[in-house]
C-alpha cells in the first residue's frame, strides 16, 4: 500500500507542477497582453499630443500678433 501511495503523491505532485507552469505562462501572457495594450495607448496618445503641439505652433505662426497692431483704441 505504501508503494501505490507513494505513486500517487508523486502524480499528484507532477500535476501540480505541470498546472502551476501552465498558470505562470497564463499570468505571463496576460501580463504581456497588457504592456502591449498600454504601449499601443502611450503611442496613440503621444501622436495626438505631438499632432496637437505642431498644429498650435502652426496656428500661433499664422495668426497676426496682438502685439505688433497699429494704435491703440482706447
Amino acid at each position: 500500500m505504501s508503494k501505490a501511495h507513494d505513486a500517487s503523491a508523486a502524480a499528484r505532485r507532477k500535476a501540480n507542477e505541470v498546472l502551476t507552469k501552465k498558470q505562470d505562462n497564463e499570468r505571463t501572457d496576460a501580463r504581456d497582453k497588457q504592456r502591449q495594450a498600454e504601449d499601443a495607448k502611450t503611442a496613440k496618445l503621444k501622436a495626438l499630443r505631438l499632432a496637437k503641439e505642431a498644429a498650435d505652433k502652426v496656428a500661433r505662426e499664422t495668426a497676426p500678433s496682438k502685439r505688433s497692431g497699429g494704435a491703440r483704441s482706447r
